[in-house]
């Protein structure tokens, strides 16, 4: 529908009524100006309606012309994305899911899973073809929607899986020319490449923004002392980001290998989150050399933080989707008094709740990511999805181990499982980048 300008079209109406009225009042008459006023009354009429047949005629133009790619914040998947989408769904519930429990015990992510996220093509799907792998732009909006569908299956998995991915997407958007051309075309390849970026610290009121941990010059190089904790893939990665503070430049990250001399690596285990192998990164003077700095000058680090942050709002909303899905389906089934709990009215607004808030929660994310693939400032988006996700991933998990009742709390069900992610997921600060 095109809807025209409203003012041009009353002024232009009310100055016609006005010269109408004029050309058959008795003044008009007295000084002899009817005829001209009927023939001003004549011109102002056609005058209106090609002025009007214009505007019409723009406002078809500007709808139809092509608009550039992303111009517009679109909710709608293009095709490509929504073919994505279909395929991590589906894995996430034929091989995440079956997986979830055995990986949780082992702390580590199983063989199998990341054969077969391999074999999907999750490593090509973050590497431009030029460094070898498949993908044909940076996109923010699918690398949200591809951790929203993995968390479907499970967090913990999801985050060790797109571990590697984020450490490639901080290659790629942050590393100079060689730097990319030297790290991203093993994600390319056939197996799985373990990598991680470890920004998360152990301190209470912890900013990702502003690392404790210290790069000092060294010669040509550098000197890494610090910590870092809950770092994902911890005890496979190859190489790990790691956030730390240089004098006089800010925060940077540091490309550190797991064989550098004074890099110490712990299991960690949390709550939550277990299949991605948490661990802590003790450096004690690991020096590494300036290839090691990723970028030049100009590197954007809020950007980084922004980016995790809409990755794990992301994880957030898949885990509470498949926790809500698993609270209606148990509820419909679960009679009680002779009817389905959900039929009780204080089950079902609870349930009602969830899904208002996950959705809400799912537009917030997508907005960001949107901002942030369209190369518009989104840190104030990144933000709050951030802290929505912290709050409604608290209450998805808490209510959806309420609505299971007593079976909520034993291993039978998932729910439980589900629950201590979306607890640990709270807390969380980098380790994913979408």
């Amino acid at each position: 529908m095109y809807v025209l300008p409203v003012v041009p079209n009353r002024l232009l109406e009310g100055s016609l009524r006005l010269l109408n009225a004029f050309a058959g009042s008795e003044l008009a008459e007295r000084y002899g100006l009817h005829e001209p006023a009927e023939q001003w009354l004549q011109r102002g009429t056609k005058l209106g309606a090609e002025l009007l047949s214009r505007a019409a005629a723009r406002a078809r133009r500007a709808a139809s012309a092509p608009t550039e790619p992303g111009a517009r914040f679109d909710l709608t998947p293009t095709e490509d994305q929504e073919l994505v989408r279909s395929t991590m769904r589906r894995f996430a519930e034929e091989a995440l899911r079956p997986a979830a429990e055995a990986a949780d015990d082992a702390l580590a992510l199983p063989a199998e899973v990341t054969a077969q996220a391999a074999e999907l093509g999750l490593g090509l799907l973050a590497v431009p073809e030029a460094y070898g792998g498949a993908a044909e732009a940076r996109s923010p909006v699918t690398w949200a929607l591809i951790a929203e569908e993995l968390a479907r299956g499970d967090l913990g998995l999801a985050w060790g899986l797109l571990a590697s991915p984020s450490a490639a997407h901080l290659v790629l958007d942050h590393g100079t020319e060689a730097q990319r051309e030297r790290w991203l075309p093993a994600f390319g390849g056939d197996a799985f490449v373990p990598a991680a970026p470890a920004l998360l610290e152990r301190r209470p009121l912890f900013d990702p923004r502003a690392p404790t941990t210290r790069a000092a010059r060294k010669g040509g190089g550098y000197r890494l002392r610090g910590a870092k904790a809950l770092v994902p893939l911890g005890r496979s990665a190859r190489f790990f980001l790691v956030s730390a503070t240089v004098r006089d430049e800010g925060p940077r990250l540091f490309v550190v290998e797991r064989d550098r001399p004074g890099l110490t690596i712990e299991s960690e285990p949390a709550m939550g989150l277990r299949a991605a192998d948490p661990c802590s990164l003790s450096l004690d003077d690991v020096e590494v050399g300036p290839e090691a700095k990723l970028g030049d000058e100009g590197f954007d680090h809020q950007r980084v933080v922004d980016l995790a942050r809409v990755g794990w709002a992301a994880l957030t909303v898949g885990q509470g989707q498949a926790v809500l899905e698993y609270a209606i389906a148990y509820g419909n089934d679960r009679v009680a008094f002779g009817e389905p709990i959900t039929n009780r009215q204080s089950v079902a607004f609870l349930i009602a709740d969830l899904a208002i808030e996950l959705e809400g929660l799912r537009l917030m994310t997508w907005r960001a990511a949107d901002r942030a693939e369209r190369g518009r400032p989104f840190t104030g988006e990144a933000h709050l999805s951030r802290a929505q996700s912290a709050r409604v991933g608290t209450r998805v998990g808490t209510d959806g181990v309420q609505v299971l009742g007593g079976a909520g709390f034993v291993r039978e069900h998932p729910v439980e499982r589900w629950y201590r992610h979306l607890r640990t997921a709270g807390v969380m600060e980098g380790g994913v980048c979408p």
